[in-house]
């Protein structure tokens, strides 16, 4: 019987709770390990003043009846715990860039029709450049909810032409090519290295709806635990994963940093594929791979600052405003001390449905790891003064270039909290606190690409780093892990039935 066969999931972040969900459903026994007090990983929020914050997840789209999300919440049960509002539907996105304001609109009627206000002469190129993203989400059967066959889940075109050379072959006009690749801090995009079909996913994703969930992201991690424990898997907090044992031919058991250990038929991890290595001494680990996985780059970090307002003094913005100070939006990570931040990203926090006033806000920008390396050893809550100086710092530089492209922001704050890439390292045991794990690379799409099967053959993996990032790539990358027990035609079955 299925309820023999035991699955350990080593973190609770979305892939890892998603995961959980699928396979309990299907009659596994789960248990998920959690070495943080709070479930959910970059679900996580937190409540300082009254606010809560999101820490990774800000807002979701394609979640209308219908909509490929919205099919996934449903098959996880979650449409009846997580509320959600809608952004602006005539401007979801804001990219401001060169002194002007360019607005994203849902649909791809209502996005040609808005950008064509500012560039009249390409309206045969937005179009072209609508249906072409459409076409990556149509010809990709994970994301268009179809069975198959084939192993091959994307044209190889998609993979091997990069968003900058895609962009570019789209017009000539080099203001319309910076705005349609205005939202690149969604997936940290590099000019010619990230793929043309991330950028193309994530742009069809938003403009089909976007909405942000109401009270935070935190609601979906909350409804997957208790669903994964109301079909009888458990799910443990402050439940550190040390070491995953393996016998001469498979994974065999987990040990905690309490010294207990746990056996298991299968292992699961949903943290970073390095620290997934770092827990195995094993044979069936060559060093090679282990060298392999070691040598992967990672996308950029960031610095947040997380603004609470004075009460009802900020009217509720909602849009997300993406702003570049410069003429370019790509390198946003090469900047220099006098430079930084050439970029920030600005969203409202949703508190409550039809919100007129905003209880906080988020502020985000580019930041390498260097920035903060010389803290590292230190732990956290401990890590001095002259960190606290420095994190005030970079707070009111940053805050001092929102002020300008949003006045009154500052007489408006009653208190600001802020994170940095150290932040994200605690909390999410990503790589040098990446925002989005593992940097996919046009130029070597092999090589950056990491499987949900390990060279340990009951060991997988599963999280951001799988498939794609965000919460539509992270589902479908729990969909092709728990394939790996079920088979991916199943569970796209299992999704399609539930929607009856």
């Amino acid at each position: 019987m299925l309820m023999d066969k035991h699955v350990i999931i080593i973190g609770s972040g979305l892939g890892g709770l998603s995961s959980g969900y699928i396979l309990a459903k299907n009659g596994y026994k789960v248990t998920v390990l959690e070495k943080n007090a709070q479930f959910g990983g970059c679900l996580q929020t937190f409540t300082r003043g009254g606010v809560n914050f999101e820490t990774g997840m800000h807002y979701i789209g394609s979640m209308e009846e219908d909509q490929v999300l919205h099919k996934f919440f449903n098959y996880l049960s979650l449409l009846p715990d997580v509320k959600i509002s809608s952004l602006d539907k005539k401007a979801y996105d804001i990219i401001s860039i060169a002194g002007k304001q360019f607005s994203f609109a849902n649909g791809k009627e209502n996005f040609v029709e808005t950008l064509v206000r500012h560039f009249p002469a390409e309206q045969k190129n937005l179009q072209k450049y609508c249906r072409t993203i459409n076409d990556v989400t149509n010809n990709s059967p994970l994301y268009s909810l179809r069975c198959f066959d084939s192993v091959t889940l994307l044209n190889p075109e998609y993979i091997k032409k990069s968003a900058s050379e895609f962009i570019e072959s789209i017009t000539e006009n080099k203001l319309l090519r910076e705005v349609l690749a205005g939202n690149l801090p969604l997936y940290a995009g590099l000019q010619n290295k990230t793929p043309f079909y991330i950028h193309a996913l994530i742009n069809d994703f938003y403009n089909k709806s976007a909405y942000r969930i109401v009270g935070g992201s935190g609601a979906i991690a909350k409804s997957l635990v208790k669903s994964i424990r109301l079909m009888g898997g458990t799910v443990n907090s402050l439940s550190q994963v040390t070491a995953i044992n393996c016998d001469e031919t498979k994974a065999q058991s987990v040990t905690l940093n309490t010294g207990e250990v746990i056996s298991a038929d299968y292992v699961i991890s949903n943290v970073h594929p390095r620290r997934t290595i770092e827990m195995l001494d094993t044979r069936l680990i060559r060093k090679s791979y282990r060298q392999r996985i070691t040598d992967l780059h990672n996308t950029v970090s960031n610095f947040t600052v997380y603004i609470q307002f004075k009460k009802d003094k900020v009217p509720y913005l909602n849009s997300n405003l993406f702003h570049y100070n410069g003429t370019s939006v790509w390198g946003g990570e090469n900047y220099t001390e006098k430079t930084w931040p050439l970029s920030f990203l600005y969203m409202h926090l949703c508190s409550e449905p039809e919100q007129r006033y905003a209880t906080g806000a988020i502020l985000i920008a580019y930041m390498n790891f260097a920035d903060v390396a010389e803290w590292k050893d230190a732990k956290l809550g401990r890590r001095g003064g002259e960190y606290e100086a420095f994190k005030q710092y970079k707070a009111e530089k940053l805050i001092d270039e929102l002020e300008k492209q949003m006045p009154g922001t500052r007489q408006n704050t009653e208190k600001y909290y802020t994170s940095t890439p150290l932040t994200y390292l605690d909390y999410t045991g990503t790589e040098d606190g990446s925002m989005y794990g593992i940097l996919r690379d046009c130029n070597e799409p092999i090589q950056s690409v990491i499987s949900q099967r390990t060279k340990v053959p009951n060991l997988f993996q599963v999280g951001q780093n799988i498939n794609s990032h965000g919460i539509l790539g992270v589902i479908i990358g729990s969909i092709i892990t728990c394939g790996e027990f079920l088979g991916v035609n199943t569970i796209i079955e299992q999704i399609k039935e539930c929607r009856k």
